[in-house]
């Protein structure tokens, strides 16, 4: 299925009721605007998963890694594939515009850039809250580990998605 932008280039559309008409802008600006939007958004959030998948792939040259349990090597791989692949999808809009560069997708970047900010961000909250488990098992033990990485994890979703997400359903009503 080709992504397409959703709908038409609207006020309305994008969710800023009346902004084109305060900004006087044109559906072609508003997808500019939007383009740059979502990068500064991926810029912000690579800055993120590069710092952990860094930790992440230096754990291992360590010398209490090897001391890790079954269930410490488990969550070390949860973490570092979750992160890896976090990192591919928050670079992916970067790729993704320069292939299509010049070929008027817009609209498909801007929408493709959306699902890949949402997904990838989720992905980052994974190996957050994975990496906090493993630290925190390592030094406090096993109940407080999987005390800190639920709260970092109710937390995360909490302020990533789900107050978003109440405050976009309330605006809908």
């Amino acid at each position: 299925m080709p992504l397409r932008y959703r709908g038409s280039v609207t006020a309305e559309s994008t969710g800023a009721r009346g902004a084109g008409q305060r900004r006087d802008e044109k559906p072609a600006e508003r997808l500019d605007r939007n383009v740059n939007e979502l990068l500064q958004e991926t810029r912000v959030a690579t800055a993120g998963v590069q710092f952990l998948f860094a930790f992440l792939l230096t754990l291992p040259f360590t010398q209490r890694f090897a001391a890790l349990t079954g269930f410490g090597t488990t969550v070390y791989t949860v973490a570092l594939l979750s992160t890896a692949f976090a990192a591919l999808v928050l670079f992916a809009p970067v790729p993704f515009h320069r292939v299509l560069f010049r070929q008027h997708e817009k609209g498909a970047l801007v929408a493709f850039a959306d699902r890949a900010l949402l997904i990838g961000t989720g992905l980052l909250l994974i190996g957050i809250g994975s990496s906090v488990l493993l630290v925190l098992d390592v030094v406090l033990g096993r109940a407080a580990a999987v005390a800190g990485c639920a709260v970092v994890a109710v937390a995360g979703l909490g302020i990533w998605f789900v107050l978003p997400w109440l405050r976009r359903a309330r605006r809908d009503r």
